[in-house]
């Protein structure tokens, strides 16, 4: 493609330079080639579509990082070393049908430890999905499987909408009284 725009710029400044035009023949040669358009071709060598911004420097580049709305906002030291210092999370989900718990890992956002009552083993045992003795069988289930991992501490943020009472609360006791250390923060 390259290859075709410079031979046939070069055959226009060369015609013109024979006819005695010299600074036309540069004018030829430049403003065809930086046109900032797509002149024989749809996509180019490696198969993306070339744009060009309007001083033709450069083409558009898009940032994936995400921009703080306060750029001067300080962090603090804790809020920096949280994610390393305690670094499993508990996440409980209760629905009106099931009951799922599971522990995160910060950092690399992998699951260590699943449990909850739509599983075949814990489905098989219970007479409801949903009730205060599936939380404790899920919160036994889900210290058996963390154990295995070696992990034996996690912490525990409710979400907004949730409230530390009831079933929420029966699977962290059940967490607690199977060997697992859980620390909440509630705000």
């Amino acid at each position: 493609m390259l290859r075709n725009i410079l031979s046939q710029s070069w055959r226009r400044g060369a015609y013109a330079v024979q006819e005695g035009n010299h600074p036309g023949a540069l004018h030829t040669c430049w403003s065809r080639f930086h046109s900032g358009k797509m002149l024989s071709s749809s996509r180019s060598f490696f198969g993306v579509e070339d744009f060009m911004d309007e001083d033709n420097s450069k083409p558009y580049t898009y940032k994936k990082e995400k921009r703080s709305k306060n750029p001067h906002k300080h962090i603090s030291f804790k809020q920096r070393t949280i994610a390393y210092m305690e670094p499993f999370t508990l996440d409980v989900f209760i629905s009106k049908r099931f009951v799922s718990a599971s522990l995160t890992h910060r950092t690399t956002c992998r699951q260590v430890a699943v449990a909850g009552t739509n599983s075949k083993d814990v489905k098989a045992a219970l007479k409801s999905r949903s009730d205060i003795p599936a939380c404790l069988a899920v919160g036994r289930f889900l210290a058996e499987r963390a154990k295995e991992a070696d992990v034996y501490t996690c912490t525990y943020t409710p979400r907004e909408r949730d409230k530390f009472e009831g079933k929420i609360r029966a699977v962290v006791q059940s967490l607690i009284d199977n060997g697992i250390n859980v620390k909440v923060y509630l705000d």
